[in-house]
């Protein structure tokens, strides 16, 4: 089990580093004040009325960058640092959530790919660990026949979640053009203000891809435990 831990060693330390430099970026462009003067929450309102939105609410939730659009209920949640601040990354967190709705609101395949795996990979996230590991330890207590069929079970929950984490790219990525786009389109930034969102975007799309590439990695693994390679 040793790849595994250098493995998860490798890939919480990328994670810390690109975690820690996102929080570090918006906490720079929370200094960038907007020229029009506008909060998160009425960037995000005029963002939804300009694509034909009237269905869609956004409200404020607790915590830092905890935004996130929610479908089910049709509501743009934007933190307490998003939701009343007028600053560039603001603006990009706002205009970004609202991407997810405009991306509900046509039907984007991506996203309703990835809404129809939620139920399943919610299920599945929990049991793999304890099935993978389960088998593991099956193979050397029992026999290697019944802990192969328990960690092959373990290891397609995995996939599932790790091919949760690939579709969760284009679905992130695409939200955060449709965000600049409009800010750009509908002239709601100046051109620095404009930069400081990009680049707050693009730290923030870097997480989900080191998440994709420590799943994948991490399931390469199991995989290779699985045809008797350690």
């Amino acid at each position: 089990m040793l790849g595994y831990y250098i493995i998860a060693g490798l890939i919480f330390i990328v994670s810390m580093y690109v975690s820690n430099k996102l929080k570090s970026k918006f906490k720079k462009y929370s200094k960038v004040h907007l020229q029009n003067g506008m909060s998160g929450k009425e960037i995000a309102e005029k963002m939804l009325r300009d694509n034909g939105i009237t269905d869609v609410k956004v409200i404020s939730t607790p915590g830092m960058l905890s935004d996130h659009y929610n479908p089910s209920k049709k509501t743009v949640n934007l933190s307490e640092g998003v939701y009343s601040q007028r600053n560039a990354a603001a603006a990009a967190v706002a205009a970004h959530e609202c991407g997810h709705a405009v991306q509900h609101a046509k039907a984007y395949s991506w996203l309703q790919m990835r809404s129809k795996l939620v139920p399943v990979v919610s299920v599945a996230s929990k049991l793999s660990q304890w099935a993978i590991f389960g088998g593991l330890i099956l193979m050397t207590m029992v026999g290697v026949g019944v802990g192969q069929t328990v960690l092959l079970i373990g290891i397609i929950m995995y996939g599932m979640g790790t091919l949760f984490s690939f579709i969760t790219l284009p679905v992130e990525y695409d939200a955060s053009k449709r965000a600049l786009v409009w800010l750009e389109t509908e002239n709601m930034l100046t051109a620095a203000e404009h930069d400081a969102a990009e680049d707050s975007l693009k730290w923030a799309a870097r997480t989900y891809v080191v998440a994709a590439i420590g799943s994948l990695a991490t399931l390469l693994y199991f995989v290779s435990l699985f045809m008797g390679r350690d």
